[in-house]
């Protein structure tokens, strides 16, 4: 028998066509303490999501402070999508090797220092820094609490507490808007920046001192002993955890392995191309060109810009719950709608941008931003591809590579916006139609990959009703008879075995 197989690893799942599901995991019961780690979590998220926006209500003042134009004013959100979107694996291989607890508070930590050091930057230079220092403590939350979530929450309820997640976060944006902006236009640029930094040591505080990575352990990363394949014996190879080697042993044979196999995945695949589609036109709205598009071409008061730009974020809330009810209850939804928020997103940017005249009426505005609110709950819809196709030990890393593609999509986007409103000299329309090409990519990949996911997902899920492994179900006994004894099969290991 292979080392992957071998002694210590727990008591193995179900076999079907795709082989050993796994280790059997102990369902999380959930409950009040649940709900009270968790929260300390999002509580993080939360925050983080607030200084990762701050910058879309300051877009103007930013441009004014540092004098740069708009491809340079660009650059501020680009380098930190670009360290999010890069530290998406690393983060997740920190979470599946560390623990929830650790990763969270160096990410609340070093999004602390970023927004701080950007209220204080003198220069666009060490703005840049600090902003990529924030993207890189952002990068840290989600992917954490989504951890979180799995540990400590029943599977059936795991799209759900996603959604959950994701409105909370989108509840930070609406902060950014109603909170921030005002502060900001009422007190200055140090004051509002420097004032927001501190409520990243608040939720510092119970996170070191409360939150802990699972149920089962108290003070070490998520439980290994419950939650996932013993370590390997002595001698056995690898990376010294079941299911990690690469035939080489330490970190470098855990990376490889946590990577490639995730990747192998459809369902990790198929979860990127949807995270990517879907995300990243209301991304780009919010984060960074939404006020200065309703401002200055379509010219609106920052007021009434602000107003839909809460919009879009109120509509995200209100429907993201809508969105994880349905997919919770039928996973048949997931592709329709998916790509129906696509069409629907494309279909009313493209009635925007084409509408007779400079300007669209309100009334169309206001649909636009409506429908750009269901663009974050349809990106969760990503995670629910790659969360069924890896188990519990590389779910960090699959929401990683998964976590990428929404934020790979907005980087491409903003800086194309930004280089193409300098080209044009400021022609929105010309700058947005750029959405269209990424989301036609992205429609295109997961009608790619669709069939080999759902198909790869029926194989598991065949795989997990069927009788377990070392033992066969026993034949029927005719009728007035005791049942046969099941045959003994531990000594003849079933398909799919080593």
């Amino acid at each position: 028998m292979s080392a992957r197989a071998g002694g210590g690893a727990g008591p193995v799942g179900p076999v079907g066509p795709v082989g050993p599901v796994g280790p059997v995991v102990k369902d999380p019961p959930g409950g009040r303490k649940a709900v009270l780690v968790w929260s300390i979590g999002v509580a993080v998220y939360f925050v983080a999501v607030i200084f990762r926006t701050s910058l879309g209500v300051a877009g103007i003042e930013a441009a004014d402070r540092f004098h740069v134009n708009a491809s340079a004013l660009s650059t501020f959100s680009l380098l930190q999508l670009l360290v999010y979107a890069g530290m998406q694996i690393p983060v997740g291989l920190m979470v599946d090797r560390l623990g929830t607890k650790k990763v969270l508070t160096l990410g609340a930590v070093l999004f602390t220092a970023g927004q701080l050091g950007f209220a204080l930057s003198p220069s666009y230079g060490m703005a840049l820094a600090a902003r990529a220092l924030l993207g890189c403590g952002d990068a840290m939350t989600f992917i954490s609490v989504l951890r979180l979530g799995s540990r400590w929450f029943p599977a059936r309820r795991a799209p759900f507490m996603a959604q959950l997640a994701g409105l909370v976060g989108m509840a930070g944006n609406l902060v950014s808007t109603l909170v921030l902006a005002p502060v900001l236009h009422g007190v200055g640029w140090v004051p509002a920046f420097a004032g927001s930094a501190v409520a990243g040591l608040v939720v510092l505080v119970p996170l070191v001192l409360f939150l802990r990575d699972s149920p089962d352990s108290p003070d070490s990363p998520d439980n290994a002993a419950a939650h996932e394949p013993a370590p390997r014996p002595a001698g056995a190879g690898g990376s010294g955890t079941a299911g990690f080697g690469t035939g080489g042993s330490g970190t470098g044979g855990f990376v490889r392995r946590q990577i490639a196999d995730s990747w192998k995945e459809p369902g990790t695949r198929l979860g990127l191309w949807v995270h990517f589609t879907t995300q990243f036109p209301a991304m780009v709205f919010l984060l960074l060109w939404g006020m200065p598009f309703l401002v200055e071409a379509q010219g609106l008061s920052r007021t009434t810009a602000g107003g839909l730009l809460t919009l879009v974020v109120t509509s995200n809330i209100a429907l993201g719950l809508v969105y994880g009810q349905i997919v919770a209850g039928r996973q048949s939804a997931r592709i329709p709608l998916a790509l129906g928020t696509v069409a629907l997103t494309a279909l009313l940017w493209g009635s925007v941008l084409a509408y007779p005249g400079d300007r669209a009426p309100m009334w169309l505005l206001v649909c636009l931003c409506l429908v750009l609110g269901t663009c974050g709950p349809a990106s969760m819809i990503g995670f629910d591809f790659a969360r069924p196709a890896n188990p519990p030990e590389r779910q960090g890393t699959a929401s990683g590579i998964t976590n990428m593609g929404g934020f790979i999509a907005s980087m491409t986007t903003l800086l194309a916006v930004g280089l193409l409103l300098d080209a044009t000299g400021d022609d929105y329309r010309v700058a947005f139609s750029s959405v269209f090409v990424l989301e036609l990519l992205g429609i295109t990949q997961v009608l790619r990959l669709r069939g080999r996911a759902l198909a790869r997902e029926r194989e598991r899920a065949r795989a997990r009703s069927a009788p377990p492994a070392g033992r066969a179900a026993a034949p029927a006994a005719p009728p007035g008879q005791a049942a046969a004894p099941a045959p003994d099969r531990a000594a003849a290991p079933g398909p799919g075995l080593p």
